[in-house]
Protein backbone atom coordinates (compact mmCIF):
# COMPACT_ATOMS: atom_id res chain seq x y z
CA UNK A 1 0.00 0.00 0.00
CA UNK A 2 1.38 3.39 -0.97
CA UNK A 3 2.04 5.81 1.85
CA UNK A 4 2.66 9.51 2.13
CA UNK A 5 2.12 11.97 -0.68
CA UNK A 6 2.04 9.21 -3.34
CA UNK A 7 -1.09 7.77 -1.72
CA UNK A 8 -2.82 11.05 -2.58
CA UNK A 9 -2.02 10.77 -6.31
CA UNK A 10 -1.15 13.67 -8.59
CA UNK A 11 -3.42 16.34 -10.11
CA UNK A 12 -4.38 15.84 -13.76
CA UNK A 13 -2.69 18.03 -16.35
CA UNK A 14 -4.40 21.31 -17.14
CA UNK A 15 -6.76 20.91 -14.18
CA UNK A 16 -8.98 23.98 -13.80
CA UNK A 17 -12.05 24.72 -11.72
CA UNK A 18 -14.91 26.10 -13.83
CA UNK A 19 -17.11 26.40 -10.73
CA UNK A 20 -14.98 26.15 -7.58
CA UNK A 21 -15.45 22.84 -5.74
CA UNK A 22 -18.29 21.85 -8.12
CA UNK A 23 -17.12 21.48 -11.71
CA UNK A 24 -13.61 21.09 -13.11
CA UNK A 25 -11.94 20.23 -16.40
CA UNK A 26 -8.64 18.57 -17.25
CA UNK A 27 -6.72 16.72 -19.90
CA UNK A 28 -7.62 13.02 -20.21
CA UNK A 29 -6.31 11.28 -17.12
CA UNK A 30 -2.98 9.69 -17.91
CA UNK A 31 -2.54 11.71 -21.09
CA UNK A 32 -3.36 10.75 -24.64
CA UNK A 33 -1.66 9.29 -27.70
CA UNK A 34 2.09 8.85 -27.36
CA UNK A 35 2.03 10.81 -24.09
CA UNK A 36 -0.32 8.37 -22.31
CA UNK A 37 1.27 6.66 -19.32
CA UNK A 38 -0.55 3.97 -17.33
CA UNK A 39 1.23 4.89 -14.07
CA UNK A 40 0.38 8.56 -14.52
CA UNK A 41 -3.24 7.61 -15.22
CA UNK A 42 -3.39 5.58 -12.03
CA UNK A 43 -1.87 8.43 -9.98
CA UNK A 44 -4.30 10.96 -11.47
CA UNK A 45 -7.31 8.71 -10.91
CA UNK A 46 -6.21 8.24 -7.29
CA UNK A 47 -6.00 12.04 -6.93
CA UNK A 48 -9.55 12.40 -8.29
CA UNK A 49 -10.82 9.62 -6.02
CA UNK A 50 -9.14 11.05 -2.90
CA UNK A 51 -10.81 14.41 -3.54
CA UNK A 52 -14.16 12.66 -3.73
CA UNK A 53 -15.18 13.67 -7.23
CA UNK A 54 -18.63 12.23 -7.86
CA UNK A 55 -17.96 11.46 -11.52
CA UNK A 56 -15.31 11.71 -14.16
CA UNK A 57 -17.10 12.52 -17.42
CA UNK A 58 -15.48 12.01 -20.79
CA UNK A 59 -16.68 14.03 -23.78
CA UNK A 60 -14.26 12.16 -26.04
CA UNK A 61 -15.83 9.81 -28.61
CA UNK A 62 -14.58 6.24 -28.37
CA UNK A 63 -13.00 6.67 -24.93
CA UNK A 64 -12.25 3.55 -22.85
CA UNK A 65 -13.13 4.37 -19.24
CA UNK A 66 -12.86 0.91 -17.71
CA UNK A 67 -9.68 1.88 -15.82
CA UNK A 68 -11.75 4.04 -13.49
CA UNK A 69 -13.76 1.05 -12.28
CA UNK A 70 -10.78 -0.78 -10.84
CA UNK A 71 -9.84 2.27 -8.74
CA UNK A 72 -13.38 2.92 -7.54
CA UNK A 73 -14.10 6.10 -9.51
CA UNK A 74 -17.53 6.51 -11.05
CA UNK A 75 -17.67 7.74 -14.62
CA UNK A 76 -19.98 8.76 -17.42
CA UNK A 77 -19.35 8.88 -21.15
CA UNK A 78 -21.03 11.75 -23.00
CA UNK A 79 -19.28 11.87 -26.38
CA UNK A 80 -19.71 15.22 -28.08
CA UNK A 81 -21.22 14.85 -31.52
CA UNK A 82 -19.44 16.24 -34.58
CA UNK A 83 -20.11 19.92 -35.26
CA UNK A 84 -23.01 19.24 -37.65
CA UNK A 85 -24.91 17.14 -35.10
CA UNK A 86 -23.92 19.11 -32.02
CA UNK A 87 -27.24 20.84 -31.34
CA UNK A 88 -29.03 17.55 -30.72
CA UNK A 89 -26.64 16.48 -27.96
CA UNK A 90 -25.73 19.76 -26.25
CA UNK A 91 -29.11 20.39 -24.65
CA UNK A 92 -29.20 16.89 -23.16
CA UNK A 93 -25.60 17.08 -21.93
CA UNK A 94 -25.95 20.58 -20.45
CA UNK A 95 -29.16 19.67 -18.61
CA UNK A 96 -27.62 16.52 -17.14
CA UNK A 97 -24.47 18.45 -16.20
CA UNK A 98 -26.55 21.09 -14.46
CA UNK A 99 -28.34 18.35 -12.49
CA UNK A 100 -25.03 16.78 -11.41
CA UNK A 101 -23.49 20.11 -10.38
CA UNK A 102 -26.29 20.59 -7.85
CA UNK A 103 -24.93 17.66 -5.83
CA UNK A 104 -22.44 18.15 -3.02
CA UNK A 105 -19.63 16.29 -4.78
CA UNK A 106 -17.59 17.85 -7.58
CA UNK A 107 -17.38 16.45 -11.09
CA UNK A 108 -14.49 16.43 -13.55
CA UNK A 109 -14.94 16.62 -17.31
CA UNK A 110 -12.19 15.79 -19.76
CA UNK A 111 -11.34 15.37 -23.40
CA UNK A 112 -8.00 14.19 -24.75
CA UNK A 113 -6.62 17.67 -24.20
CA UNK A 114 -7.93 20.96 -22.92
CA UNK A 115 -8.69 22.07 -26.44
CA UNK A 116 -10.69 24.81 -28.11
CA UNK A 117 -13.59 22.37 -28.31
CA UNK A 118 -13.55 21.74 -24.55
CA UNK A 119 -13.20 25.48 -23.90
CA UNK A 120 -16.17 26.12 -26.19
CA UNK A 121 -18.15 23.49 -24.32
CA UNK A 122 -17.47 25.38 -21.08
CA UNK A 123 -18.37 28.77 -22.56
CA UNK A 124 -21.49 27.21 -24.06
CA UNK A 125 -22.50 25.80 -20.69
CA UNK A 126 -22.16 29.21 -19.06
CA UNK A 127 -24.37 30.87 -21.68
CA UNK A 128 -26.84 27.96 -21.92
CA UNK A 129 -27.54 28.01 -18.18
CA UNK A 130 -27.79 31.81 -18.09
CA UNK A 131 -24.90 32.13 -15.63
CA UNK A 132 -23.35 34.40 -18.26
CA UNK A 133 -26.21 35.50 -20.51
CA UNK A 134 -24.29 37.19 -23.35
CA UNK A 135 -22.14 35.37 -25.90
CA UNK A 136 -19.34 37.96 -25.76
CA UNK A 137 -19.19 37.85 -21.95
CA UNK A 138 -19.09 34.06 -21.97
CA UNK A 139 -16.25 34.07 -24.49
CA UNK A 140 -14.29 36.61 -22.43
CA UNK A 141 -14.78 34.65 -19.22
CA UNK A 142 -13.82 31.39 -20.93
CA UNK A 143 -10.69 33.00 -22.37
CA UNK A 144 -9.73 34.24 -18.92
CA UNK A 145 -10.25 30.77 -17.42
CA UNK A 146 -8.29 29.09 -20.22
CA UNK A 147 -5.61 31.80 -20.26
CA UNK A 148 -5.74 31.91 -24.06
CA UNK A 149 -7.98 33.14 -26.88
CA UNK A 150 -10.98 31.06 -27.87
CA UNK A 151 -10.71 29.95 -31.49
CA UNK A 152 -13.42 29.57 -34.15
CA UNK A 153 -14.55 26.09 -33.05
CA UNK A 154 -14.94 27.21 -29.45
CA UNK A 155 -16.74 30.42 -30.38
CA UNK A 156 -19.10 28.44 -32.59
CA UNK A 157 -19.99 26.13 -29.72
CA UNK A 158 -20.80 29.11 -27.47
CA UNK A 159 -22.99 30.57 -30.22
CA UNK A 160 -24.73 27.23 -30.75
CA UNK A 161 -25.42 26.88 -27.01
CA UNK A 162 -26.87 30.40 -26.93
CA UNK A 163 -29.13 29.55 -29.89
CA UNK A 164 -30.36 26.34 -28.22
CA UNK A 165 -31.09 28.17 -24.98
CA UNK A 166 -33.06 30.87 -26.84
CA UNK A 167 -35.08 28.27 -28.77
CA UNK A 168 -35.87 26.35 -25.58
CA UNK A 169 -36.94 29.55 -23.82
CA UNK A 170 -39.28 30.40 -26.72
CA UNK A 171 -40.91 26.98 -26.72
CA UNK A 172 -41.38 26.90 -22.92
Amino acid sequence: MAKGKWAQGIPPRDFKWVIKDKFAIAEKLGGYGDQHRAVRRQEEVIWVRERRFRYVISLQPGDDLSGYDELGVRWKHWPLSPAGELEASLSVIYNELQRLIRSDSPILIHMEEVSDRLAGFIGGYLVYTGMVPEISESIQLTEKLMERPLGPAGRQMVTTAHKIAAEEAESA
